[in-house]
């Protein structure tokens, strides 16, 4: 057989192939398919400490669901937020220290790039729906990357709970007899079926259980004409009702997923954003338990943290790592396979491979800049399991002493004491004149808050 017959036999085979294989059914395609891209579901409650969670030992509240999602995936026992809402969120969103982008209290630098803008331009679709507090007008939450968006507190600050007043996707929209935290919920169940058959991610900065203490629908007090609370923290009692009610609108989520047929495909996160009200008292562990919201101690800043993900992390795990709320954006990114931006310097680092039963590096300390306000200086330290220690030098055991009540002598300590200070010490030394002071971006006078309170606003009758 000749070599130029042997070559046209070839070609001929080659021309036969390409033309089948067109003609292939999916399963007999000569190449892989992209492996399927996780869904990601951020549950953020509003002061709602580490005390509060049946699964960490508390007894003052009934939290079911939250306890299935501890027992079939991982449980963290030294979770970290900032002591009050902001900080927390912006700290959170954008995977850095309050020292390099906090502002004031109730805004968010608009120059900063969020977890959601960087899964959005990955091709995510995202969505947030609960309590905002952030500013940027209508046009905030879709600036910093939230594809849908129906929230509380974006224009402005009517009743959160009975009647609510909601922004819903650039429109102002009341709901007579309804109760916020159901259409929250309601509008992320929609979300959910509506993008089934795409990658998205939910973030639930929810409304509950902050005060104003009141009824919710499971209540026996409840009023459906109600026009709320207003401000008040009158009523604790009522936390009970509240914190049951945060439970079950996270069952109600994790429902919609099972329905959707995508529990297995979804990475879920439930935390807290800081401690329980100061005056709330809860049972933990058999003791009494004050909160310590606004306080830079564990009262104030120890949340709970749990992380499911059906098949990914392995049931019943509880991790005693530390973790800080910066952990969050790398975390969410890895879980993506979304590669961070060179120039966006987070200071978290990801929890994916903790997650994952995989080897890992915890962290041996975290770290807090922490002032409501804003300002040049705050409250400032860092701490491990055990030890805290301040940039003014008050030391203390926190395990001891969790409310710092009686800070360490430094002169009178005994070895193990003195070399946690020492390394303390150094890794503060790390954060030396890194305050960054930002301009305000929304002055009073012209903040998007307050333009336009009336426009697109529509009444909601169902």
């Amino acid at each position: 057989m000749s070599t130029a017959f042997t070559k046209r036999i070839l070609q001929a085979i080659i021309l036969l192939i390409m033309a089948v294989i067109p003609q292939l059914a999916p399963s007999q395609q000569l190449y892989a398919a992209p492996p399927e891209r996780p869904n990601i579901l951020l549950i953020v409650s509003d002061d709602m400490g580490f005390e509060c969670v049946e699964a960490n030992g508390g007894t003052s509240y009934k939290t079911p669901r939250l306890n299935q999602l501890a027992e079939t995936g991982m449980r963290f026992t030294h979770a970290y937020s900032q002591p009050i809402c902001t900080p927390s969120r912006v700290q959170l969103m954008t995977g850095k220290y309050n020292q390099r982008n906090y502002i004031r209290f109730g805004v968010l630098d608009p120059a900063q790039t969020t977890f959601a803008q960087v899964l959005k331009k990955a091709g995510y679709k995202t969505c947030i729906a609960g309590k905002w507090q952030l500013e940027g007008g209508f046009e905030g939450p879709h600036h910093f990357g939230f594809d849908e968006y129906c929230l509380w507190q974006l224009t402005r600050r009517p009743s959160r709970y009975p009647s609510p007043g909601l922004e819903i996707n650039g429109k102002e929209v009341d709901f007579p007899g309804k109760y916020g935290p159901d259409i929250a919920s309601d509008f992320i169940c929609d979300f959910i079926k509506q993008n089934e058959d795409q990658p998205f991610l939910v973030y639930y900065p929810m409304i509950l259980p902050h005060w104003p203490f009141e009824p919710t629908p499971d209540s026996e007090e409840w009023d459906p004409n109600s026009q709320g609370a207003g401000g008040s923290q009158k009523h604790p009692e009522f936390f009970v009702d509240m914190v049951n009610y945060t439970d079950k609108m996270v069952g109600k989520i994790i429902d919609q997923l099972e329905a959707s047929g995508l529990r297995k495909n979804t990475l879920i996160i439930f935390t807290g954003d800081n401690g329980t009200a100061t005056s709330v008292t809860s049972m933990i562990d058999g003791k009494s338990f004050q909160g310590g919201k606004g306080s830079p101690t564990d009262a104030g800043m120890h949340v709970p943290m749990i992380a499911n993900w059906p098949g990914k992390i392995t049931s019943g795990v509880v991790n005693e790592n530390l973790v800080d709320f910066t952990d969050i954006f790398p975390t969410l990114l890895e879980t993506a396979g979304v590669t961070s931006p060179d120039d966006l310097e987070l200071d978290g680092r990801s929890i994916l491979p903790q997650l994952l039963g995989k080897k890992a590096e915890p962290r041996e300390f975290i770290y807090c800049w922490y002032a409501r306000n804003g300002g040049k200086t705050g409250d400032e330290f860092v701490q491990n399991k055990t030890f805290k220690f301040y940039r003014d030098g008050q030391y203390y055991n926190i395990v001891r002493d969790p409310r710092e009540k009686s800070p360490l002598d430094v002169n009178r300590l005994n070895p193990k004491a003195q070399e946690n200070l020492s390394n303390l010490k150094q890794a503060l030394s790390k954060y030396d004149d890194t305050r960054v002071m930002l301009p305000e971006p929304y002055p009073k006078e012209v903040s998007p808050a307050q333009k336009n309170p009336k426009k697109n606003k529509q009444k909601n009758s169902q």
